[in-house]
């Protein structure tokens, strides 16, 4: 098993979800060593919810799946960058990419397009 430092964030390191293809960062969340263990299982993005307390597979509810293609864990051991192929859009609110705003002067500035309805992507959730 990889040894990560989980001890630093009480049990979480930071996971930033990259697109393999394009270097584009997609979203930042969260895992503890169960989530990775079932990242590694079964290829796909697994996380720790902290809002919820609980697992989630990234996609499970939308169906927007990341596939893992690479880990990079950086030179502390606790943070960990994961290489992935988005299916659909990582955003919960419906954009490709949660950082789809930019800050100019002291406004943000939508420079993201919504890829899906994220009423219909959560029915029930």
């Amino acid at each position: 098993m990889i040894e990560l430092n989980f001890d630093k964030g009480n049990g979480l390191v930071p996971a930033i979800a990259q697109d393999a293809k394009t270097g584009e960062i997609l979203m930042l969340a969260y895992i503890n060593k169960e989530a990775l263990e079932n990242t590694l299982k079964t290829g796909k993005a697994t996380y720790f919810s902290r809002s919820r307390n609980k697992l989630w597979v990234k996609g499970e509810t939308s169906g927007h799946a990341q596939i893992v293609k690479e880990i990079l864990v950086d030179c502390d051991n606790d943070t960990v960058i994961l290489k992935i192929e988005q299916k659909g859009g990582a955003c919960h609110l419906g954009y490709r990419s949660c950082f789809y705003r930019r800050v100019e002067r002291d406004k943000l500035v939508t420079v993201g397009k919504k890829v899906f309805n994220p009423k219909e992507a959560y029915r029930g959730d």
